[in-house]
């Protein structure tokens, strides 16, 4: 595998029958449905607007694309998430969604992963371009759905040197990844800790429909209670899927993690996708960690210490410092200018037409 550099879950999927009920097999003129046009948009300057499909392995997991839609506005895209139903989806859920028997037509399908979700959207849409783009980790271990569609793929993107190694690993392929940064980089906040704040970074105590939980949770509930005790002010990042009720206690942020880490001196929690991020920063981090989490190496590289007991928790967080350079940017890639680099991918391997 090459690199082209351009600058916890436990996986409890949808049974496939339930999410191939009511697919239409094949692509082919527009999208409709709630939060979608029913026809396609002008692209400033004229003419019709690319239509991007993205399909993760949380179905209704609209938060990883959020990051991309800026840019994707600014270049007139239109992106809309593949979903079984909007069951999973909130009103006012700024990402466009449709279910693949709504859409008529598209220029390209972007998978994140190779669990059950994405595999199914691409066998529904078998002649669209594809291209997969790790937006969230996934574990260094092929999935079986992998091989379905893996030659098919135009390009393979990755959001670090590490991350790209484990997709590698996770697709079973042993292509060029281009490396492009993670989209949340692009708006990062200005590090102003607020003293005695922490910043804890939950994960997701049950699994749904949506997706898979990640053990731990006890450990963090735990460690957030010697740290209150201690005088810290705790701060709750709420993982999208995280039951809120556990961290009532807690000041919970209104903002997304990245934007509070800004306030915290240090933050703890369940290492996952977030954490070079937050990193990025320039908050120390503290992971916790549970004999059932499987963790990549990369998301546990950014982490001072990680901890299996409550009673390490104010040690671990007082002693905290910020990862060098070089460790950050194993992790977390490039910083700054992630969408675009992106999507100029996405353009390359499907949408040369389109955008033309």
């Amino acid at each position: 595998m090459a690199f082209n550099d351009m600058s916890p879950v436990m996986d409890r999927g949808l049974s496939r029958r339930s999410l191939l009920a009511g697919l239409v097999a094949g692509a082919g003129a527009t999208v409709l449905g709630a939060g979608v046009p029913a026809q396609a948009q002008a692209r400033p300057g004229g003419g019709k607007a690319p239509r991007v499909l993205i399909a993760t392995n949380e179905p209704w997991g609209t938060y990883h694309s959020a990051p991309l839609l800026p840019e994707a506005r600014r270049l007139g895209w239109d992106l809309v998430q593949l979903v079984p139903d909007r069951s999973g989806i909130k009103p006012g859920d700024p990402v466009p969604v449709a279910l693949p028997g709504e859409v008529t037509e598209a220029d390209l399908l972007v998978v994140t992963g190779a669990g059950d979700w994405p595999a199914d959207c691409a066998a529904t849409f078998p002649r669209l371009p594809m291209v997969a783009s790790s937006l969230a980790y996934q574990l260094p271990v092929e999935a079986p759905r992998a091989k379905e569609f893996r030659g098919r793929l135009r390009a393979i993107t990755a959001s670090s040197p590490a991350e790209a190694k484990v997709f590698d690993d996770y697709l079973g392929t042993r292509r060029p990844i281009e490396v492009v940064g993670t989209p949340q980089t692009d708006d990062l906040p200005r590090h102003a800790p607020e003293a005695g704040t922490v910043l804890v970074l939950t994960s997701v105590t049950r699994s749904s429909e949506t997706g898979g939980s990640a053990p731990g949770t006890e450990l963090l509930l735990a460690a957030a209670d010697r740290l209150a005790a201690a005088g810290k002010h705790i701060l709750v990042g709420l993982h999208p899927r995280e039951d809120r009720s556990l961290w009532e206690r807690y000041e919970i942020s209104t903002v997304a993690s990245v934007q509070a880490s800004a306030r915290a001196e240090a933050a703890i929690g369940i290492p996952g996708t977030v954490f070079p991020v937050v990193a990025a920063v320039g908050v120390p981090l503290v992971g916790c960690t549970d004999p059932r989490l499987q963790i990549p190496g990369y998301l546990l590289s950014v982490c001072t210490h990680t901890i299996t007991s409550a009673d390490d928790a104010v040690t671990a967080v007082e002693s905290a410092e910020p990862v060098s350079r070089k460790v950050l940017y194993e992790a977390v890639g490039p910083v700054g200018g992630s969408a675009r680099r992106l999507l100029k991918v996405w353009r390359k391997a499907g949408l040369r037409a389109a955008a033309a």
